[in-house]
């Protein structure tokens, strides 16, 4: 069976707003080194020969070049600009792929906690189905409230969703000619939008999204763990 070639585009096109930082929180740290450099590690973690295309806002790039310096930090990995909302930071990153044969992931870079796991079911679902994106359970109870009316629904037909959401290639980039519509939060949707189909898989819990100051914490806790 042929090998289809892999790639990932990590988007870290965040300021640092609701942490309270001046820093952006892709380059807060955590632990021995910036949040950036783990969520890069994960996926050479996963397989070495992977082609990491990492979108960042333009002003924030030179910082980059210093602190990998700064860190010795030496997975290989290209440097994109990113776009004013997270559809144009990956149309950009899809640019930089001249490849039109490959399954792409698409992955924030403030989920420094995804598992190899995840990584791999979600890989592997994409090579078999075209897509693949990680779910997980809600826990706790939810209400839908519209305006001052609300009730009660039953969390069991409600999912949260994470990142790697992992594509064709050649679909993915077909599914970006699309115009961009508020609406499109994340691939899955910008995907669907072009009439191919979602398939979701199981994700990991740990997988969180750092943007609060305690999800650091939390974050410095999980990977101390693995």
């Amino acid at each position: 069976k042929l090998i289809m070639k892999k790639f990932v585009i990590i988007v870290a096109g965040g300021s640092g707003k609701r942490m309270g930082t001046e820093i952006p929180k892709q380059f807060l740290l955590l632990g021995e080194k910036p949040v950036l450099m783990h969520t890069i590690e994960k996926f050479y973690a996963y397989q070495s020969d992977i082609e990491i295309i990492v979108v960042l806002p333009d002003h924030q790039i030179e910082y980059w070049e210093t602190i990998k310096n700064d860190y010795k930090f030496t997975i290989r990995h290209t440097v994109v600009s990113g776009g004013e909302e997270r559809f144009f930071s990956v149309k950009n990153g899809l640019k930089a792929i001249d490849h039109h044969q490959g399954l792409v992931a698409v992955h924030d870079g403030v989920r420094p906690c995804v598992s190899n796991e995840t990584i791999e079911q979600c890989y592997k679902l994409a090579e078999n189905t075209g897509s693949a994106v990680p779910f997980n359970d809600l826990s706790e109870s939810i209400r839908y409230v519209d305006g001052i009316s609300h009730y009660v629904v039953n969390r069991n037909n409600y999912k949260t969703i994470q990142t790697p959401q992992i594509f064709d290639l050649s679909k993915l980039k077909k599914a970006y000619e699309l115009p961009f519509k508020e609406e499109f939060t994340d691939d899955a949707t910008v995907f669907e939008n072009a009439g191919f189909k979602i398939h979701l898989v199981k994700g990991n819990k740990e997988n969180i999204k750092i943007t609060q100051p305690q999800d650091l914490e939390i974050a410095k806790l999980l990977l101390s763990r693995t």
